[in-house]
């Protein structure tokens, strides 16, 4: 149970960190204020400062996120009428607002807040040590810090550092980057499997063993057979050699063969008809011989196989979902925890493979155009470049309202299906 969650928590975590992290990297090359760097959820435990961008780590070690200046509800930092206090530098000029009860700074000026820009022209104003008689005004500092209810010091976001102030194409690289970090993930991930198995294994249509009365040694098959062709059509390698006798049960085909240096044979066989869950399928009960690359080409090369491999059955596992729709094809949470205790009693190398295959579902399922999802906001800036104006930010914060309820109430579904599943059945 412990290791299971340890995992599950590693597993989780480096797959949101990656995600985020591809928002942060291009929007700060974007010249995108990025506010604030979160590992974990919950309650800050450490905070730090660098470079425009506070970096926290917080108390629920799961997920994280990005805020990227433009993207948040700005509303709750400061209300008329809220008591906070003003760090100025020499020239009276405001380098830090305190907005929080649980913050004191030393030498501060208090202030009762009555109006602030904070957006474009800069500066805020109020009431000082409480004389109502006397509004006072203050410049704020381009990049001045405000420390917020919680206590967490951010950098104030100026219009023209904010999200919708970039150039369309890297808004929507930055959209985008999330994903791709995803898949560049998954290609490390599986390159790192090949790596720890001692390199790229295959499947070669040459015969490691033949299994004693089978179907195979009663035609004549013997172990390091090489099978050319079936039925006059190449095999490439064992995978393609085993799907044709799949779908061949009962059915006779002929085995083209090479023994040995120049010996060259045709085997005429039919394969074992194997009924399971009502399919049938055929067996002639052979195994193939493995071959073992160990370049780093070939690993490099397994790493983007494998992840264009797994895209293309999510893409068909999406395509059949459009047809007849279940919730058994979903899998939340709950689903994700399941497959890391399965893959924690095989080790590491399974532990790898799944966060390999869980980061290309992360960012294939990111990129589906739903409001609230980062193919929502790309299919915005498409419909932006199109129109050659953006959309109405009221009519796109209702949208994302609407993405973001659809998403909650699925997520809720999926994750009692879950339950259901994995618990009560």
């Amino acid at each position: 149970m412990i290791t299971t969650i340890i995992t599950f928590i590693i597993v989780f975590g480096v797959l949101v960190f990656v995600h985020e992290f591809g928002h942060y990297f291009f929007a700060k090359r974007s010249g995108i204020l990025v506010r604030e760097f979160s590992i974990g959820m919950g309650p800050k435990i450490y905070a730090y400062h660098k470079n425009g961008t506070t970096y926290t780590l917080r108390i629920l070690p799961l997920g994280g996120y990005v805020r990227m200046a433009g993207l948040e509800d700005e509303e709750d930092s400061l209300k008329k009428g809220q008591p906070i206090s003003l760090l100025l530098d020499d020239n009276g000029i405001v380098r830090k607002i305190n907005a929080s009860s649980k913050m004191t700074l030393l030498n501060a000026v208090p202030l009762e807040v009555s109006a602030w820009d904070l957006d474009q022209e800069l500066w805020i104003k109020g009431y000082e040590n409480g004389d109502e008689t006397k509004e006072v005004t203050y410049q704020v500092d381009h990049d001045a810090m405000i420390i917020e209810s919680d206590g967490t010091e951010v950098q104030i976001a100026p219009l023209d550092v904010q999200f919708q102030s970039a150039a369309l194409p890297n808004r929507m690289m930055t959209n985008f980057a999330g994903a791709l970090n995803n898949f560049l993930l998954a290609i490390v991930a599986f390159a790192l499997v090949a790596v720890m198995q001692g390199g790229v294994i295959t499947n070669t249509t040459t015969l490691g063993q033949v299994q004693h009365d089978s179907v195979a040694q009663k035609a004549g098959l013997k172990k390091g057979d090489t099978v050319v062709s079936i039925n006059g059509e190449k095999v490439a390698d064992f995978s393609e050699m085993a799907a044709k006798i799949d779908a061949n049960p009962g059915k006779k085909l002929i085995f083209k063969v090479k023994r040995g240096k120049d010996q060259v044979l045709n085997i005429s066989l039919k394969p074992k008809t194997v009924t399971e869950d009502g399919k049938k399928s055929g067996k002639i009960g052979v195994i193939a011989k493995q071959a073992v690359n160990r370049s780093p080409i070939a690993i490099a090369e397994y790493g983007f196989v494998q992840t264009w491999n797994v895209m293309k059955k999510i893409f068909a596992a999406l395509g059949a979902m459009i047809h007849g729709f279940s919730l058994n094809d979903l899998g939340g949470p709950v689903a994700m925890y399941s497959y890391t205790s399965k893959a924690a009693q095989y080790g590491v190398v399974s532990v790898i493979s799944l966060l390999a295959f869980l980061s290309v579902n992360l960012g294939i399922v990111n990129l589906l155009p739903i409001p609230a999802l980062d193919g929502g906001k790309l299919l915005l800036n498409v419909i932006e470049a199109v129109r050659g104006k953006p959309i109405d930010p009221n009519k796109e914060v209702v949208l994302t309202l609407i993405g973001f309820a659809f998403m909650l109430i699925l997520m809720f579904l999926v994750t009692w299906n879950d339950i259901q599943r994995y618990f009560f059945r």
